[in-house]
């Protein structure tokens, strides 16, 4: 279960992504959506940080990375790095799901990494919210 799109040699649509996502393709093409059309990010799918990370639909703005979103079978994760402020900013309406993420993130500078799994729509509103925060758009 919630294993990746590894195979380096098949570049992946975004359809092809997205239907990978089994049940939760349409919380896939939601935030995808939002992304692209609410925030104006670009677009990149990629097969970034190694073999076990598989393909990503990388979000920027600009040369500003955003987030990666990695299909996965029966649901993706959302890999977003955010500052302690930023986090601190939206931890309280958060559900506890999310909180744990965040108290367990992987230190970077002032902040860190999550790599969040989604699996319902209240997970897909929470990283919605984390993500507009770092694009500065909240």
């Amino acid at each position: 279960m919630y294993e990746r799109m590894l195979d380096q040699q098949a570049v992946p649509t975004l359809e092809e992504m997205e239907s990978y996502c089994g049940s939760c393709s349409s919380l896939f093409q939601k935030l995808n959506g939002y992304l692209i059309k609410t925030l104006g990010t670009q677009l990149e799918i990629r097969f970034p940080y190694g073999n076990k990370y598989g393909w990503s639909a990388t979000h920027r703005i600009k040369r500003k990375l955003l987030c990666d979103i990695f299909a996965e079978a029966g649901s993706f994760t959302v890999m977003v790095r955010l500052s302690n402020r930023q986090y601190e900013a939206e931890y309280d309406a958060l559900l506890e799901y999310t909180r744990d993420y965040i108290d367990r993130k992987y230190p970077c500078g002032d902040g860190g990494w999550i790599h969040y799994r989604v699996l319902c729509e209240e997970h897909l509103e929470d990283i919605m919210s984390l993500i507009s925060i770092k694009s500065g758009t909240n």
